[in-house]
């Protein structure tokens, strides 16, 4: 089965609950109204931040913010920001893993044609779209007040 880590699903919870929100919030704030710990909303702020999805602002109205927007923030830009390059085998050309095998494999660079079709459909995916589903498959995640706001 291949799926992605917990830590990646819980940051798109996290920028979910940033790009809904008309004001910075801090890592307390995150982790208060999403329910995971603090600590690792810190790590996944982290990360995302060094990835260049969200910025952190300091000050009396500080906090964190996408630092573009939603619809320019992909699925793959999340994945590879918490897990790195996607790579589904070792021997992929973004793997930096080796199996051992590559003098013998018969299927060596053959995965690549596959990683790129998983990437490219990953990259079309947006938090925009992600947000929008929420609605679409009729999951309450947010009160009505605090709806993510549309897309422009």
């Amino acid at each position: 089965m291949f799926k992605v880590n917990k830590l990646t699903d819980y940051a798109m919870v996290v920028l979910i609950d940033v790009a809904r929100s008309d004001i910075r919030r801090s890592a307390h704030q995150i982790a208060a109204r999403t329910g995971l710990p603090l600590p690792t909303v810190a790590k996944l702020m982290k990360s995302l931040g060094k990835a260049g999805l969200v910025a952190s602002h300091r000050g009396a109205a500080g906090g964190y913010a996408l630092s573009r927007p939603q619809s320019q923030i992909t699925v793959a830009d999340v994945i590879q920001a918490v897990e790195g390059p996607i790579a589904l085998t070792a021997c992929a050309d973004t793997s930096d893993q080796h199996c051992g095998m590559e003098r013998t494999c018969l299927v060596q660079g053959k995965w690549n044609r596959v990683n790129k079709a998983v990437r490219a459909a990953l990259t079309e995916v947006t938090l925009a779209e992600m947000i929008a589903d929420i609605d679409a498959f009729g999951i309450n995640a947010f009160p009505a007040a605090a709806r993510p706001r549309p897309v422009v």
